[in-house]
């Protein structure tokens, strides 16, 4: 069995990232939501656009308010109302201002805005009752962004954020990264789908839904190829199938040391190179990986698909998913080297953690944060076997117990690998 670090850094040195022309496409900016920039995005506009105002007030030159008070107040001629998108026609002169509203053009002339809680109106005049800083409330042509510049950098995932931001900036069409193809197939003679009566002996299949919303979360596309009877040629031809289309392949079952577990045989006789048979990880020990040539039909010579046979007991294919295929994915789809990793937090635990110290455990709860700010972990009630996979809804992190360790007492500090996102406590 391979320590756990070890498998990680095996696993993410077999990835070979996209390449930026060969596995770019061009998106429209309504469809590039969770999408991973393949290059650089720049903006031929300034933003903001043009000076303008930050509140609305009043645009006046600073020189002639610098000086006022509420006992001695400057009086300015206002010469223009000034409300957003429309363009200003006056100039300020000496002892002018124009009315101007938030997101205004600021005119000709004028470089401050004194906020109107800060004046007092009569008629066509202002009174101006508290000198403001130079150039208060004054939002400058490219303060935030100058044309030409970069505005995005390749390798971002792009969120509600960055698709405001490129919206604002008018870049209605992005050069992505496409997404990772990722076939997902389950073996066994006793899986039946969702949908099917069941029978005594019989299991229902989750493991190909939720391996599927893993890597649609993951920014993969997932192809599901159904159940595989422990049929050796079944098996042979749907792995077949699997390494033409995609390029990862997730399998579940058949990875073990029982009578009808086929998978790693069938590897090698389709040619597959096995890295890894197990790791010293609990739930997940049996994890094959392996990696297959490229396939004749792919246009990118030279990159290989790679193979995870995961355990087929539901939890324990979700940890090996978490834990190795999550940064394989990451580094797969363009992202930079910083977000290839698992992300752990330091949390204290609010139950005793106890493993047999034998492998690496990983037991699931939630993690949250409570009002002082720090992380707290919850052990998920029930069983913690692999096949509990009931326990393992609503929660979102794993609690690791490192190897060697048989029991971390409550209210010590742990490493939480993060699932989901953590709650508020209190």
């Amino acid at each position: 069995m391979l320590p756990v670090e070890e498998a990680s850094s095996i696993i993410l040195g077999l990835v070979q990232p996209f390449d930026k022309q060969l596995d770019a496409e061009v998106v429209d900016l309504s469809g590039a939501i969770g999408r991973v920039l393949a290059s650089s995005v720049t903006s031929q506009l300034d933003f903001p656009h043009w000076d303008n105002s930050a509140m609305d007030g009043y645009a006046v030159r600073y020189t002639d308010v610098q000086a006022c008070s509420t006992e001695e107040p400057v009086v300015l001629e206002i010469v223009e109302e000034i409300p957003a998108g429309y363009q200003p026609q006056v100039s300020i002169q000496p002892g002018q201002a124009s009315r101007i509203l938030t997101g205004a053009c600021m005119p000709m002339g004028a470089d401050t805005v004194v906020i109107q809680e800060r004046t007092r109106r009569e008629e066509n005049s202002v009174f101006i009752l508290e000198a403001p800083e130079p150039q208060a409330f004054v939002r400058h042509r490219g303060a935030f962004y100058e044309a030409g510049g970069q505005l995005l950098k390749p390798g971002i995932r792009l969120g509600a954020t960055e698709i405001a931001v490129l919206a604002a900036v008018q870049s209605t069409k992005l050069t992505v990264y496409r997404r990772p193809r990722v076939a997902i197939l389950s073996t066994g003679d006793e899986l039946v789908t969702p949908d099917q009566p069941l029978q005594p002996g019989q299991i229902v299949d989750s493991n190909q839904y939720a391996l599927a919303a893993l890597v649609t979360q993951m920014g993969g596309t997932p192809q599901r190829l159904g159940i595989v009877p422990d049929e050796p040629e079944a098996l042979k031809e749907a792995i077949s199938q699997a390494i033409f289309s995609a390029d990862i392949v997730l399998s579940t079952g058949g990875v073990s040391v029982g009578d009808y577990d086929y998978v790693d045989q069938i590897l090698a006789q389709l040619g597959a190179e096995l890295h890894i048979r197990s790791v010293a990880v609990k739930p997940g020990k049996p994890l094959t990986v392996a990696t297959f040539p490229s396939p004749l039909h792919r246009e990118e010579p030279g990159r290989s698909v790679l193979y995870f046979g995961l355990p087929g007991n539901p939890v324990s294919a979700m940890v090996s998913c978490w834990r190795f295929v999550q940064p394989a994915l990451a580094k797969l789809s363009g992202l930079p080297e910083e977000d290839w990793s698992p992300m752990f937090v330091q949390a204290r635990s609010l139950h005793d953690l106890r493993s047999d110290g034998k492998r690496e455990t990983y037991l699931w709860g939630q993690l949250g944060v409570n009002t002082a700010g720090t992380y707290e972990f919850q052990l998920a009630g029930g069983s913690h076997s692999s096949g509990n996979l009931i326990s393992l809804a609503q929660t979102n992190g794993l609690a690791v117990v490192p190897v060697g360790k048989t029991h971390i007492p409550q209210g010590e500090l742990i490493q939480v690998l993060l699932t989901g996102l953590p709650l508020k406590i209190g």
